[in-house]
């Protein structure tokens, strides 16, 4: 908005300074100055109120847009986002912002105008009087700001596809690939036991996998990247310094989960049928818990007792640890792997399962040798058989839960990109528009300069040379304020730091490649002035 606004403040300079004589005619046939600037002010607030209104059409377009890309995860925005439209609240804000940018926009050009030497406008002929930078500096000030302004965004812009590309190189360290999900509510009181949800496992199970294209099927309190539990623990045999050792996830699982998502087990065995209530009660680990508790020793020696103290649905006894497996980015793939504990959903206490069954529905999921989804419906009357014909939902590949993980940061991506590339596109604008004027006025100068002898190369590197100090001087103040505002931002930020050097010295590069060539124009302009027609001009 600053960097449009700035733009119309140097339109509207140079239509004042184009208006002169008219304004001081105005003046000298009786106009006060105080009339002189609501009239100007007036043209200032009917053309911003015009482009409100444009732009609230085109706002219109644009919330559809940003819809149809919207991440899920912002505000006020659900399932039903296509009945989302401007309000009364959006209307008036509009109409406040174009109002209020026209009457500040407008004022410095409008105290500027009236300000004029009626003797000296008077007297200056009817051509176009030279005026270099120095007689520009409002004009000048406008176009640095402008700089610096789509430099920021720029930056900001750059530092997110960074972002973006750094999470689509992490290995979330499970094979998302061709592996179909499927929820299913098991609330009621058959499945408030432990007993009865490993009942429909073991119907469920078998079923599925004996699909045509079925290579391994499991199910599971939570799916990787979708959310999860975490409960403390106890590595019994330690010294307590506290309530407990520690904290980390907790999944329940069925066998051949680690199967499905290609989790390596590292050390120990993996779960089996056999570990159910009435085995001795096991847990399996992955590399980050094991790093991070026993750095030099060997936790397959170790058992945990976990939930201690959370409440009485979590007490059990201590737990075995049998296995250690590789890790994965189950909190985000913008976060490191956390510590997460496995235990067989057959062995959980019955007070737990009537948490989950009441708070949370089951997660069934297979890994394929064909497309996914081609073997949904199948796997939907496999569980409707098997559970008595109990409702499924939330049918998703795995691919798409790892794309919708990174979904929010995508569309903050996006946007800044969006908004990134209109700066760039107004700051070029600005700076040709000052330095085509510049030129413009400067005829005469341009003409004698070249009847002097003055070669074409000279011209255009003056003109050059003009603009491009403003476009640096821009560049400079930019890169100083965007080491301060991109810490604002540094919590979007994955595998690149708020002061990358990378993107600290390419945006700069590319903004002035991009006004160098905004400026090349009217310097070339410049370099076709014939002396004749410019010692001439009236």
């Amino acid at each position: 908005l600053l960097i449009a606004c700035a733009n119309v403040a140097n339109l509207l300079l140079v239509r004042a300074t184009t208006r002169k004589r008219e304004i001081a005619i105005r003046a000298a046939v009786g106009a006060g100055r105080g009339r002189i600037i609501r009239q100007l002010l007036t043209e200032s607030v009917v053309l911003s109120l015009a482009g409100g209104i444009l732009g609230l059409a085109l706002g219109t377009i644009g919330i559809r847009a940003l819809l149809a890309v919207n991440p899920g995860s912002i505000p006020r925005i659900g399932p039903h986002a296509a009945y989302v439209s401007m309000d009364l609240r959006v209307l008036a804000f509009t109409l406040a912002v174009a109002l209020i940018t026209g009457i500040l926009f407008g004022l410095i050009p409008a105290l500027q105008a009236s300000r004029a030497d009626l003797t000296a406008t008077l007297k200056e002929s009817g051509g176009r009087s030279g005026s270099g930078f120095r007689q520009n500096k409002a004009r000048s000030i406008l176009v640095i700001c402008e700089m610096a302004l789509a430099l920021i965004l720029l930056i900001g812009a750059a530092l997110l596809i960074r972002t973006y590309v750094a999470l689509r190189s992490v290995d979330p360290g499970f094979d998302p690939h061709n592996v179909l999900t499927i929820q299913m509510s098991i609330t009621g009181p058959r499945f408030a036991k432990t007993a009865g949800v490993a009942q429909l496992v073991q119907d469920v199970i078998p079923g599925i996998s004996a699909l045509p294209g079925v290579l391994a099927a499991s199910s599971s309190c939570c799916l990787p990247l979708d959310g999860g539990y975490g409960l403390p623990f106890i590595i019994v045999g330690r010294p307590l310094n506290g309530p407990s050792h520690g904290g980390g996830g907790w999944k329940t699982v069925s066998s051949g989960y680690f199967a499905v998502f290609k989790l390596p087990i590292l050390r120990g065995r993996d779960f089996t049928d056999g570990d159910d209530r009435a085995a001795a009660p096991v847990v399996i680990i992955n590399q980050a818990f094991a790093r991070r508790f026993w750095p030099n020793g060997d936790p397959l020696n170790d058992r945990l007792l976990i939930g201690k103290g959370v409440g009485p649905e979590f007490e059990e006894p201590a737990r075995q640890i049998i296995g250690v497996v590789g890790d994965s980015h189950d909190n985000g793939l913008n976060r490191n792997p956390p510590s997460i504990m496995y235990v067989p959903s057959a062995q959980i206490p019955d007070g737990v399962t009537a948490l989950n069954s009441a708070i949370s529905p089951i997660s069934w999921m297979v890994r394929t040798r064909v497309k996914p989804y081609s073997l949904s419906a199948a796997m939907q009357n496999e569980l409707r058989q098997a559970s008595g014909g109990l409702p499924v939902g939330r049918i998703r590949t795995m691919d798409e839960i790892v794309a919708q993980s990174t979904r929010r940061q995508d569309f903050n991506m996006l946007l800044l990109t969006v908004f990134a590339g209109a700066a760039l596109l107004l700051a070029a604008i600005g700076i040709y528009g000052l330095m085509a004027y510049s030129v413009e006025q400067r005829t005469q100068e341009i003409g004698i300069r070249m009847a002097l002898g003055a070669e074409t190369g000279d011209v255009r590197g003056m003109v050059v040379f003009q603009g491009m100090a403003l476009v640096l001087a821009g560049v400079a103040i930019g890169i100083a304020a965007a080491f301060g505002l991109t810490r604002l931002i540094a919590s979007f930020l994955f595998g690149v730091k708020a002061s990358d050097p990378v993107v600290f010295v390419a945006v700069p590069v590319l903004l002035s490649a991009v006004a160098l060539l905004a400026v090349w124009f009217p310097a070339r302009r410049a370099t076709r002035v014939d002396p004749l027609d410019a010692l001439r001009y009236e």
